[in-house]
């Protein structure tokens, strides 16, 4: 039996899961977190199989939260399942020890079928996202600009392409408006660029735009 922890904010999205799931015998939900920091004291207290974890969460990120599980227990395996299109996470989670990136439009057979295999230890990828990881193993020359931004100034530079203030992102994310603001500058600095304008400008020239 695949036993399987869900960390998801979304008391629908949980429950939809669980009855996708529910229908196959080999896999059962053992645990549901509603939070991050609720996410780590199950992983912490009980055994799983693998976590299908949320990479947009109040509080702390889903990103954050891989990597301090993947800290603690190595060899979980953790299914990141996300609204966001792969363009924007999905090599950046796999980078960060996920096993597998799917989006949340993803049918329920493909849902099954990745947790199966990351429960084998293996990886579970789409063939648009493997096309990405071989190019990441490419020239560096050739790498665009955004993948030398850390996870956080890539995930604040998102959130002002789409429209939020630095107060709003500073909420969304619990920190404060200095941090926030650091983080700004810092994006700007390494992108070469002047203001807001330019990023939203810059991630819709690269299909980076979150669509929802």
């Amino acid at each position: 039996m695949i036993k399987v922890l869900i960390a998801d904010d979304h008391a629908l999205v949980r429950e939809g899961l669980k009855q996708v799931i529910g229908q196959h015998s080999d896999i059962e939900v053992t645990g549901e977190a509603k939070n991050g920091q609720e996410a780590l004291e199950k992983v912490w207290k009980e055994e799983f199989d693998v976590v299908l974890l949320d990479i947009s969460m109040p509080g702390r990120s889903g990103m954050d939260i891989l990597k301090e599980i993947k800290s603690a227990k190595p060899k979980l395996n953790v299914l990141m399942l996300s609204m966001h299109p792969e363009k924007q996470y999905a090599v950046r989670a796999l980078k960060a020890g996920a096993s597998g990136y799917l989006t949340k439009e993803s049918a329920p057979d493909e849902l099954i079928d990745a947790i199966r295999r990351v429960s084998m230890g293996l990886k579970y990828v789409t063939i648009s996202l493997a096309e990405k990881l071989a190019a990441e193993l490419g020239d560096d020359q050739n790498k665009p600009l955004h993948e030398q931004l850390s996870d956080r100034e890539f995930q604040v530079m998102v959130k002002i392409a789409k429209g939020n203030t630095v107060k709003e992102i500073a909420a969304n994310l619990s920190l404060s408006v200095k941090t926030i603001s650091t983080y700004r500058t810092r994006v700007l600095e390494k992108m070469n660029m002047k203001n807001n304008s330019d990023i939203t400008s810059y991630l819709m020239e690269n299909d980076l735009t979150d669509p929802l």
